[in-house]
């Protein structure tokens, strides 16, 4: 029989692409189980965990290994509420008139950057100008780095709603935006708006359904979709395979929302106790985004950031939803880790787990909220949120044991995604 006989460089290519990685771990967070595992090795073969091994293993000599004996390891963190888009400023509200989709694009890739190397390995982005579905396509494609990014492409509103692409405009230049731009008036507007947003690519539909606090409008928190809309659209998007959210802050527009099937409610600002109990029987999440609430409200003193009709409901608003969250937590109503990262600077979401336990939940809870609970509402639950074999891997470090300190989740010194060292 002949020999096959390979040339030189496409068997050092071969040994190459064999390559495993062993990351040498002091201790691991078992996000599960709620424990620390210590003294661990994690070996990564592609894009995946092959095994976990006891002590520190280093493999063959034509393996690598990472040395993060002296470090806490966990699987990536998963935030479902950013926008990936933009970043808060006075100016936001101007950028609109004079900045291209090319500068939006280009400021997107610095604010994706910063999400990864805060230890941010997939995130959930809940509306923007349509660039961030291009975004998710270029990470993925490797052009770009980034987070694992899943998208609601543009959020949808009703006319003059919180996310009616037009608010705050003159009326000349208002016009009369519909489906194909993300506006809603009736049930079949509603299931027109989700399958545009199926063909341009998004993975999840975000609904406004009440008002809210930085659209240029009156109201921060009236009901905005009826009830028929809103079962229209989830249907719709359940025909899809399209998770769903609804960003709310007033009560009414949160009961309409969870009955009519909407999965996620973000913010949940004047949540009643009656709807604290109806999420917990639709098995509803709330995503409070603390942060972006206190953003807002801090904000709102310093002259001139935001319109006055913002600053006005920045104030009311955004002081109440640390409360709302303690006393959602206490009752039962699960919860999903969403920071609203945009309205404050991207980059720091981990801020949202200090003010979580802050309220009395537990570090494992909010661990727990960043990574099992998020990867299994993502459709996930068997590849993200946990260091398990076969799992993708997506791993980061931290100085201090997160369950003693969870503020160190601020202070990401390692991270892989998808087999890839980003920082180390």
């Amino acid at each position: 029989m002949k020999k096959l006989l390979l040339p030189i460089g496409l068997l050092f290519a071969l040994v190459l692409s064999a390559q495993d990685i062993y990351v040498q771990c002091g201790s691991i967070v078992d996000v599960e189980s709620g424990k620390i595992l210590s003294e661990k090795t994690i070996v990564v073969s592609g894009n995946k965990i092959k095994s976990i091994q006891n002590g520190f293993v280093s493999g063959s000599e034509n393996d690598e290994v990472i040395d993060l004996k002296n470090k806490t390891v966990l699987p990536g963190l998963i935030d479902l509420h950013v926008h990936i888009e933009s970043e808060s400023s006075p100016k936001v509200y101007m950028n609109r008139f004079v900045l291209n989709e090319a500068d939006v694009a280009f400021n997107s890739t610095v604010y994706a950057k910063r999400t990864l190397m805060a230890g941010f390995t997939t995130v959930r982005d809940l509306g923007g100008s349509g660039v961030n579905i291009a975004l998710r396509n270029a990470i993925d494609k490797g052009v770009v780095v980034g987070p694992r990014i899943y998208t609601a492409g543009k959020a949808l509103a009703t006319t003059g709603g919180h996310a009616d692409p037009t608010n705050g405009m003159k009326k000349s230049l208002m016009g009369d935006p519909g489906p194909k731009e993300g506006v809603v008036n009736s049930p079949e507007d509603g299931k027109k708006a989700v399958r545009q947003r199926y063909k341009e690519g998004a993975d999840v539909i975000k609904i406004t359904a009440t008002g809210g606090v930085l659209s240029v409008a009156k109201s921060g928190q009236n009901p905005q979709f009826t009830i028929e809309e809103i079962k229209a659209i989830t249907a719709t998007a359940k025909d899809y395979g399209m998770l769903t959210a609804a960003h709310a802050h007033g009560d009414e527009g949160m009961q309409r929302a969870i009955k009519g099937g909407i999965k996620t409610i973000e913010h949940g600002t004047k949540m009643s106790e009656e709807t604290m109990e109806l999420m917990k029987e639709y098995n509803s999440y709330l995503v409070p985004t603390i942060t972006a609430g206190k953003e807002v409200a801090e904000k709102a003193e310093i002259e001139g950031y935001f319109p006055e009709i913002i600053a006005q409901k920045a104030r009311e608003i955004g002081p109440l939803i640390q409360n709302t969250f303690k006393k959602a937590y206490k009752k039962g109503v699960p919860i999903a880790f969403g920071t609203d990262a945009g309205v404050f600077p991207h980059g720091l979401n981990a801020k949202e787990f200090g003010y979580m336990v802050e309220v009395g939940m537990s570090e494992i809870d909010a661990l727990k909220s960043a990574t099992v609970t998020n990867a299994d509402l993502l459709g996930m639950k068997d590849e993200l949120g946990q260091i398990k074999e076969g799992f993708l891997a997506d791993i980061i470090a931290v100085e201090e044991n997160p369950l003693k300190n969870v503020t160190t989740l601020e202070n990401v010194v390692f991270v892989m995604k998808n087999g890839v060292v980003y920082k180390n």
